[in-house]
Protein backbone atom coordinates (compact mmCIF):
# COMPACT_ATOMS: atom_id res chain seq x y z
CA UNK A 1 0.00 0.00 0.00
CA UNK A 2 2.88 2.37 0.76
CA UNK A 3 4.22 1.93 -2.76
CA UNK A 4 0.87 2.47 -4.48
CA UNK A 5 0.06 5.92 -3.05
CA UNK A 6 3.14 7.72 -4.42
CA UNK A 7 2.57 6.03 -7.78
CA UNK A 8 -1.02 7.28 -7.89
CA UNK A 9 -0.02 10.80 -6.87
CA UNK A 10 2.82 10.91 -9.42
CA UNK A 11 0.79 9.51 -12.30
CA UNK A 12 -2.73 10.69 -11.38
CA UNK A 13 -2.01 14.43 -11.51
CA UNK A 14 -0.64 14.42 -15.08
CA UNK A 15 -3.57 12.27 -16.19
CA UNK A 16 -6.11 14.71 -14.72
CA UNK A 17 -4.34 17.72 -16.26
CA UNK A 18 -4.20 15.98 -19.63
CA UNK A 19 -7.91 15.11 -19.56
CA UNK A 20 -8.79 18.69 -18.60
CA UNK A 21 -6.70 20.14 -21.44
CA UNK A 22 -8.14 17.67 -23.95
CA UNK A 23 -11.65 18.70 -22.93
CA UNK A 24 -10.81 22.38 -23.43
CA UNK A 25 -9.23 21.72 -26.82
CA UNK A 26 -12.22 19.64 -27.90
CA UNK A 27 -14.67 22.49 -27.26
CA UNK A 28 -12.47 24.92 -29.17
CA UNK A 29 -12.17 22.48 -32.08
CA UNK A 30 -15.97 22.12 -32.19
CA UNK A 31 -16.30 25.90 -32.44
CA UNK A 32 -13.66 26.03 -35.17
CA UNK A 33 -15.41 23.26 -37.10
CA UNK A 34 -18.76 25.08 -36.96
CA UNK A 35 -17.11 28.28 -38.19
CA UNK A 36 -15.45 26.50 -41.11
CA UNK A 37 -18.73 24.86 -42.10
CA UNK A 38 -20.46 28.29 -42.16
CA UNK A 39 -17.61 30.01 -44.02
CA UNK A 40 -18.67 29.21 -47.63
CA UNK A 41 -22.20 30.53 -47.03
CA UNK A 42 -20.90 33.73 -45.44
CA UNK A 43 -18.42 34.28 -48.26
CA UNK A 44 -21.14 33.78 -50.85
CA UNK A 45 -23.42 36.27 -49.05
CA UNK A 46 -20.60 38.79 -48.93
CA UNK A 47 -19.84 38.46 -52.63
CA UNK A 48 -23.52 38.76 -53.57
CA UNK A 49 -24.03 41.84 -51.42
CA UNK A 50 -20.93 43.46 -52.92
CA UNK A 51 -22.27 43.09 -56.46
CA UNK A 52 -25.77 44.34 -55.51
CA UNK A 53 -24.65 47.53 -53.86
Amino acid sequence: MDQILPFISDIGFPIIVTLYLLHRIETKLDTLNETLVELPDRLQEGVQSQFRG
